[in-house]
C-alpha cells in the first residue's frame, strides 16, 4: 500500500493532527478546508513533521468540488489510500428554537459533506483497497440535549459507515468511524445557534477537557492500525456507551437531567 491520504477540515483543529500524525509516518497529503490560510499553515507543519503533499480549497457541501479534489489527487498523488472525512460544525439549541435552516446546514456540512466525501473518493480507495475513515461524534451515540441538528447529522455519519462497513468487505476497503467527545479544538469557530449561554456551556467543556486533539490523532492512528471499526478516544466515552449498551433507560434519564439543567442556566 501506499502512503496517499485526503484529509477534509485540515486547515485546524483535529484535521490538522491528523494530518501531522500520518506526515511523521512520511505520507503524502492532500489537504482541503474552506480556510485557506489554515491550510497553508498545516501544509508548512506536514512538512516539517516529515510528510508532503498539496492543498485544494474545498466546500464540503459542493459535490463538483469534492469531486475536482479526488481528481486533483490522481494527478499529483496517483491516486489516494486513505480518505478522512473530518470536515464539521459545531451546533446547538434546544429543538423548538432551531431554525429549519439551522437543520439544513447542519446536515448539509455535518452528514452529507462525509456521504458526498465518500461517494466521490470511492473509486480511488476501491482501486487501492484502502481505508474510509469518518469523524462523527460521542454525540452520535449518547444525544445530548441541547442539540439535536448535531446528534442527528453525527448519528448519520455512524449509520453510514456501518452501511460501508458491510458493504466494501469484499472488495477490501476499510471503514472506520471516530465517535470524539469534548477535547481541545476550535471547533466553536463555527458554532452557530439561537442560544448564545448555550455556546458558553459547550465552550466550557471544550476547555476543560485534559485529550487535545494530538491525542486523538495518536489514538485513531493506532486504532486505525488494529482494524478497529468503532473508535472512541475518550475514555469517559467508552464507559457511557458500554452503560448504554447495556441500559439505555439510565443514559436517557441521565441526559433528561441534563436538560432540565440546560435549560435553567438558558434562562438565567
Amino acid at each position: 500500500m501506499q502512503n496517499r491520504m485526503m484529509v477534509t477540515g485540515a486547515g485546524s483543529g483535529l484535521g490538522r493532527e491528523i494530518a501531522l500524525r500520518w506526515a511523521r509516518e512520511g505520507w503524502q497529503l492532500a489537504l482541503s478546508d474552506v480556510n485557506e490560510a489554515g491550510l497553508a499553515e498545516t501544509l508548512k507543519m506536514v512538512r516539517e513533521a516529515g510528510g508532503d503533499g498539496f492543498v485544494q480549497r474545498c466546500d464540503v457541501r459542493d459535490y463538483s468540488q469534492l469531486m475536482g479534489l479526488a481528481q486533483a489527487c490522481e494527478t499529483k498523488l496517483g491516486g489516494i489510500d486513505v480518505v478522512v472525512n473530518n470536515a464539521g460544525v459545531a451546533s446547538g439549541g434546544f429543538f423548538e428554537e432551531l431554525s429549519l435552516e439551522d437543520w439544513d446546514w447542519q446536515i448539509a456540512i455535518n452528514l452529507m459533506g462525509v456521504v458526498k466525501g465518500c461517494k466521490a473518493f470511492l473509486p480511488l480507495v476501491q482501486k487501492s483497497h484502502g481505508k474510509i475513515i469518518n469523524i462523527a461524534s460521542m454525540a452520535a451515540l449518547m444525544q445530548a440535549p441541547g442539540m439535536s441538528n448535531y446528534n442527528v447529522a453525527k448519528a448519520g455519519v455512524v449509520a453510514l459507515s456501518e452501511s460501508l462497513l458491510v458493504e466494501l468487505k469484499q472488495q477490501e476497503v476499510g471503514v472506520h468511524v471516530v465517535c470524539p467527545s469534548f477535547f481541545q479544538t476550535n471547533l466553536m469557530d463555527s458554532y452557530r445557534g439561537p442560544t448564545p449561554n448555550m455556546k458558553a456551556q459547550i465552550s466550557k467543556l471544550l476547555e476543560a477537557s485534559p485529550i487535545t486533539a494530538a491525542d486523538i490523532a495518536d489514538y485513531i492512528y493506532r486504532q486505525v492500525a488494529e482494524g478497529v471499526f468503532m473508535i472512541l478516544p475518550h475514555e469517559e466515552g467508552r464507559m457511557a456507551w458500554k452503560i448504554k449498551q447495556q441500559n439505555p433507560q439510565a443514559i436517557y434519564d441521565e441526559m433528561a437531567t441534563l436538560a432540565e439543567k440546560k435549560r435553567n442556566k438558558s434562562k438565567t
